[in-house]
């Protein structure tokens, strides 16, 4: 199956879509990047007034295979420059609150009225609209108030989710380039764009629509921890520490699955047809974590990877790209930043024909701003008087 294409290339599904993204933070940048990532010609307008300092700064790992133009939207000739490349793109994508992109004069309404055919993605952490529309936010925030936190419960122990992950990168760039390339299409047929708003509150709530389901009409899912096994409390879905200090991870849910593993762990005297029995948890759960500790971590990997109790071990995210499945996979990826060796998570997903680009040093701010707009009809000597008036850098 191919895998990534030569850095630079214009190889992958979405080549030939130009994306106009304005810098952020968080999951724009990570939606642009995954966007570049597939083929598409992502051009990244950037202040130029942080040219100065940020020129000379490595860039982010999230501007891989984009294009940067410095601008100065404050000035007319700036703006001037910005709608050039928004008239020239398929779609925008900026994560700002709302209202920011209204007071540059680059609102959708605007961009509508010029560039009907584009979609506007826009992320925010509540939305734009509702009481919290303009309050700030992070990702820990957004997973709170969804309900989705509290998944994550231990008995006694306040929860805890992994930053940025959860709600930034699923529940706001994920939604965001979903909705991006729903609008994409529909455009094709109705010659029209509009506008995403993508909400990481929203896309946070729509991914726990499995548990809603099983707490409702399955009964499956129970809020006290206690009884619950995804909650970190039976003796089959849990984190167990080795003799070394280091994890494991095992999630037996089903019941072949939690009979191999009472097998495999010497358990013979456990009835696992009492595998929901919540009451025998904590005793059971005592057990196994001691028989767990008698052995390290390695001497885990050795005997139960790839078998059907459903095992990994905690890996470091420096370990993570040596283990024989990720390194078969080539799930990570070797670059040189600025003379210096820097690892990033490969393109995702992969396709048989049209490859995704290779992971490159993403580019400096207004690296490419002569390139991109000679792109839209600018000559030499217009750029030059851009620079001269401070429209650009």
């Amino acid at each position: 199956m191919s895998e990534t294409s030569a850095p630079g290339s214009s190889n992958g599904p979405l080549t030939g879509l130009r994306v106009i993204e304005f810098a952020g933070i968080g999951p724009g940048p990570f939606a642009g990047m995954m966007l570049a990532d597939m083929g598409a010609e992502v051009i990244l307008i950037e202040r130029s007034t942080d040219f100065g300092t940020a020129s000379h700064y490595p860039r982010m790992a999230q501007n891989r295979g984009k294009k940067s133009v410095a601008l100065n939207l404050k000035t007319e000739a700036g703006q001037a420059v910005a709608w050039k490349l928004i008239e020239s793109a398929d779609a925008l994508i900026e994560g700002f609150r709302p209202g920011v992109m209204e007071r540059l004069g680059l609102g959708p309404d605007e961009v509508a009225k010029r560039a009907p055919r584009l979609v506007f993605g826009r992320v925010t952490g509540w939305g734009q609209s509702g009481p919290l529309a303009h309050a700030a936010g992070h990702d820990i925030n957004y997973v709170a108030l969804t309900g989705v936190m509290a998944t994550a419960m231990r008995p006694g122990q306040a929860p805890l989710l992994p930053p940025t992950i959860v709600g930034d990168m699923a529940g706001g760039a994920m939604f965001l380039l979903f909705g991006i390339m729903c609008a994409l299409f529909e455009a094709q047929k109705s010659g029209q764009g509009q506008v995403v708003d993508a909400a990481m509150i929203d896309g946070v709530a729509a991914m726990s629509g499995l548990i809603h389901q099983m707490r409702g009409a399955m009964g499956y899912w129970k809020d006290e921890p206690g009884q619950n096994h995804f909650l970190n409390t039976s003796p089959f879905y849990e984190v167990f520490e080795c003799a070394d200090g280091k994890h494991i991870t095992l999630g037996a849910i089903e019941p072949q699955f939690y009979a191999l593993l009472l097998q495999k762990l010497g358990l013979h005297d456990v009835d696992p047809k009492r595998q929901y029995q919540s009451a025998d948890w904590p005793a059971l759960k005592a057990r196994v974590a001691a028989i767990v500790q008698s052995k390290t971590q390695a001497q885990w990997c050795a005997e139960l990877d790839g078998s059907d109790v459903c095992f990994a071990p905690v890996l470091s995210l420096a370990d993570a790209p040596n283990h024989p499945h990720n390194a078969q996979r080539h799930l990570f990826v070797d670059l040189e930043v600025d003379g210096r060796p820097q690892r990033q998570p490969a393109p995702a997903p992969r396709f048989s024909r049209t490859s995704a680009r290779t992971p490159e040093q993403g580019t400096k701010i207004g690296q490419d701003t002569d390139a991109v707009l000679a792109s839209v009809g600018y000559g030499a000597t217009d750029i030059a008087a851009l620079r001269e008036a401070g429209a650009c850098a």
